[in-house]
């Protein structure tokens, strides 16, 4: 008789994608995660000219090819004055298959896995796919993840915790203190520090720094999907240090074998070739974000101002998602993200002003009718 593996059953489809389902189609979308800028012209480029050269027709390194690696190792000493050897790369399919391998290399069965609530649903989720406990950690009032919280967390049957700044889906960054505690902790005892920095780019206010900076025991997870809007390329990557590469690798090599050669090439161009578009997109989703805060705060409406990414995470009534949806915009309610994320909503900005504007007039109504 056939049956099932518990590890699959123990998850669901993404309670995002519920949300999806339950709007009408042509209803605003502030639901997805996803920039709404093309891939920059060189990327494009990068990956035609690769085909049309035949570089493209055959397996690349199960790392990835030289020319991404290298164009990575350059673009995290450009960014975080970091220096990574090509060789403690692997380029992946988008950041999540990183963040699997990170997973599936360090969880034994049973061990925890420290990661923020409310947090990006994939971590829950490998969690279970890698046949770990899940134990997540409250956020601060701010929606930052406090450092000591992840410390009292900490139990000799921990295997990771995970970091995410700018944060999915609270829009929050971690200051340069709370990431040199982070690697502390990591390793005075001993765990690893798994950083996903996926929207690194996206800074509005304070810094980025990655916590590999200050310590060993840390593996960093990126990707070009949110900084180059190159989503569907499906290309990031993960890198640490010489024997958790090694062990990642063998997952990797049996579930991937490589990344899409055609993305990688497109993911080098866009690393090596003109940033000015990043910066473009940054500003962009500044001034959405602050379109959206002053529409928030004029609904009553109390939010955690986002310094990075492109969400923002309100406090909201009873009732406030499904009137939203009601009146034609998609959002997500809070607890998707998890039990914490009870009394939020997410919304993404990754829409134009106007759009966005319109949007608002909708949650001005919801908020009216659940008030």
């Amino acid at each position: 008789m056939s049956h099932f593996s518990d590890r699959v059953e123990a998850i669901s489809i993404s309670g995002i994608r519920e949300v999806f389902e339950a709007a009408s189609d042509d209803a605003i979308n502030l639901g997805l995660g996803q920039p709404d800028f093309p891939t920059p012209a060189h990327a494009r480029r990068g990956a035609i000219e690769a085909i049309e050269a035949g570089h493209v027709d055959a397996y690349t390194s199960n790392k990835g090819t030289i020319g991404l690696r290298e164009a990575i190792a350059e673009k995290h000493a450009r960014d975080n004055d970091l220096d990574v050897d090509p060789n403690d790369i692997i380029a992946t399919a988008g950041g999540s298959e990183a963040l699997h391998l990170a997973m599936e290399a360090h969880v034994n069965e049973g061990e925890e896995v420290i990661f923020p609530d409310p947090g990006f649903v994939a971590y829950d989720a490998l969690t279970k796919l890698a046949g770990g406990t899940q134990k997540p950690v409250a956020l601060r009032d701010d929606l930052t993840l406090d450092p000591a919280a992840v410390e009292e967390a900490i139990t000799d049957d921990t295997a990771v915790f995970v970091v995410n700044s700018p944060a999915n889906p609270t829009g929050t960054v971690q200051s340069p203190e709370d990431m040199r505690e982070f690697a502390r902790i990591a390793d005075e005892h001993d765990v690893l520090c798994l950083s996903d920095e996926v929207y690194e780019q996206i800074v509005f206010e304070g810094e980025h720094r990655s916590p590999m900076e200050f310590g060993e025991n840390v593996a960093v997870v990126n990707a070009c999907s949110k900084t180059y809007s190159m989503t569907g390329w499906r290309l990031g990557w993960v890198t640490s240090t010489t024997d958790r590469i090694e062990r990642m690798l063998r997952v990797h090599q049996y579930v991937q074998a490589c990344a899409s050669a055609p993305a990688q090439y497109a993911a080098e161009a866009a690393l090596s070739g003109p940033q000015d578009v990043v910066t473009e997109m940054r500003d962009s989703f500044n001034e959405r974000r602050d379109v959206l805060l002053d529409g928030l705060a004029d609904m009553g409406l109390e939010t955690p101002t986002p310094q990075g990414a492109f969400y923002a995470m309100p406090r909201v009534p009873e009732g406030w998602v499904d009137a939203v949806i009601d009146e034609g915009v998609v959002v997500v309610p809070g607890e998707a993200f998890g039990e914490h994320g009870a009394g939020h909503a997410r919304i993404s900005y990754a829409v134009d002003v106007e759009t966005l504007k319109e949007a608002l007039d909708a949650m001005r109504a919801a908020t009216e009718r659940v008030s």
